[in-house]
């Protein structure tokens, strides 16, 4: 791919954003692309070092505030028509309680998703504990005398740790996961305003 296409691809993806971050952009590339050339590449190699344009807009829109984008969308629409306002106002009652419904829907699911990992790692508190407390108990029957509850108190502390060791690692492969779904979540909010219109 050349330079003139992925410039034109890459403007063409980012149509629904204002205009000045459009050219922003498309010169920051354009730049880059020449300071590739300008060390030795060939225009094609340089773009392939870019990355392909998918990944481009997606850390473009990763980089870009919800509202920015939000603000150019609103600022890219036609006037409206006194009909479609007065609509707007009297529908108003029914899509503004809709919003707010869908909204408080969207938080509560997350806040519970991320109450269920705080929950894993006091899971994994609670199973560390319970081996200090078991090796304060293996001491204590050491002092007494009692080799059975010595034993036992041993036992239920090795296992306690090796729970807790086994839950602490897979409490941090589910925060990872679950950052992943909240950024992929925020980044396809953030397409739908870049998307473009239909015409």
């Amino acid at each position: 791919m050349n330079k003139t296409v992925f410039l034109s691809e890459l403007q063409t993806r980012l149509a629904g954003l204002p205009k000045e971050d459009i050219e922003e952009r498309l010169s920051f590339y354009r730049e880059m692309i020449d300071d590739c050339i300008e060390d030795g590449l060939s225009e094609e190699s340089a773009v392939a070092k870019i990355g392909p344009v998918d990944q481009v807009v997606n850390q473009i829109m990763a980089d870009m505030p919800l509202s920015r984008l939000v603000k150019g969308k609103m600022a890219s629409r036609r006037s409206l028509k006194t009909g479609e306002i007065l609509l707007q106002v009297l529908g108003s009652p029914l899509w503004i309680a809709l919003l707010a419904a869908a909204v408080a829907v969207c938080l509560s699911v997350s806040a519970v998703l991320w109450s269920l990992v705080l929950a894993a790692y006091a899971a994994v508190l609670a199973l560390a504990g319970g081996a200090v407390w078991c090796l304060v108990q293996l001491m204590i029957f050491l002092k007494q005398g009692n080799l059975a509850g010595a034993g036992c108190a041993a036992g239920a502390g090795l296992v306690c740790l090796g729970l807790a060791v086994l839950a602490y690692d897979a409490c941090r492969w589910i925060t990872r996961s679950m950052v992943k779904l909240t950024k992929s979540i925020l980044l396809w909010v953030k397409s739908m305003f870049i998307q473009k219109e239909a015409e």
